[in-house]
């Protein structure tokens, strides 16, 4: 046996113990390079982390992409806050796993003058958010100085032109655009953009939450083709050349019961589930071997957060 052979043998022993007491496997890692953001949008959820004030180092973020690489992770999605906010975004992308695929989720502000930096670096595809295609609904939204869809625009164009594909548009479903959606339907298709529509993440029920029940009911009378994708049970509309998938976390045992996701929070903990805080796993070290360990500690507290038709 080579060592090749031997590393491969090893990595699917490995990648075998990333499976959670729920028959769940970890295929997927996400970093929280930085708190910080540009806007404040009205549903941003810090991806779920308590207290948003950390930058992780990079030390730090390639161990534990290092570390999840031997443990058989194959796909690296970096967000934030914002990641385009932190400094030397490239040169870290650069030092990544080569057998690792790295994709980002942006605001898309600042997209148009890193985007062949980042590809040139390794990165591979984009989510960019942007919930309205009217200027003022858009700044509305994003409650920040910065909200300016016209920089958006011009980042998804810098995107395409790089290479970062496909896109994926993040469109989280809000009373405030749900008129909107065949719009940015049609908008996806003139693109080749991917429309990803989001379910508000409303715990708190602050009324934000657009229909997506009614949204998805027209996909499926339209559609020429729904594929059900393996990770969260995720649906996909095909219609008229559009690609249409929605994202449904809310009440929903299916999403939680297909998770395949570990999340590492911007001030340096393995987060097992995006809507708990009661059970994170400190990264006390740099060193790939103990965040090892630790990644398995944070899989063995990973469990379905909605449940049989009830939250845990």
């Amino acid at each position: 046996m080579n060592s090749n052979t031997s590393r491969d043998t090893s990595c699917i022993l490995m990648a075998a113990m990333m499976v959670d007491s729920y028959g769940r496997k970890v295929t997927g890692l996400r970093i929280a390079l930085t708190s910080r953001c540009n806007l404040r949008c009205l549903y941003c959820h810090h991806e779920g982390e308590v207290e948003s004030n950390g930058e992780i180092s990079d030390e730090m973020v390639l161990g534990v992409a290092r570390a999840a690489a031997e443990l058989g992770v194959r796909s690296l999605k970096l967000t934030g806050g914002e990641p385009l906010l932190r400094r030397g975004l490239a040169a870290l992308i650069a030092r990544m796993p080569t057998e690792m695929k790295i994709s980002l989720t942006t605001n898309g502000i600042y997209l148009a003058h890193q985007a062949r930096d980042l590809a040139r670096a390794g990165l591979g595809r984009v989510n960019v958010s942007l919930d309205s295609l009217q200027p003022e609904t858009y700044r509305a939204i994003t409650a920040g100085r910065e909200g300016d869809l016209e920089r958006v625009m011009q980042g998804l164009d810098a995107a395409a032109e790089a290479g970062l594909l496909p896109i994926k548009l993040n469109v989280v479903v809000l009373k405030q655009n749900e008129a909107e959606i065949p719009a940015i339907i049609d908008f996806c298709r003139e693109k080749g953009l991917i429309a990803q529509l989001i379910q508000l993440l409303d715990l708190s029920s602050r009324g934000l939450s657009g229909d997506i029940d009614a949204i998805e009911a027209r996909l499926a009378a339209q559609a020429d083709h729904i594929h059900t994708r393996e990770m969260h049970r995720r649906k996909k509309y095909f219609l008229d050349g559009a690609e249409v998938e929605i994202v449904r976390p809310m009440d929903n045992t299916e999403f939680c019961a297909n998770c395949n996701r570990l999340r590492v929070t911007s001030d340096g903990k393995i987060k097992p589930c995006l809507l708990r805080s009661d059970n994170l796993v400190q990264i006390d070290s740099c060193d790939c071997n103990r965040i090892e360990e630790l990644l398995q500690q944070a899989n063995a507290r990973r469990e379905p957060y909605f449940r049989d038709g009830s939250v845990r």
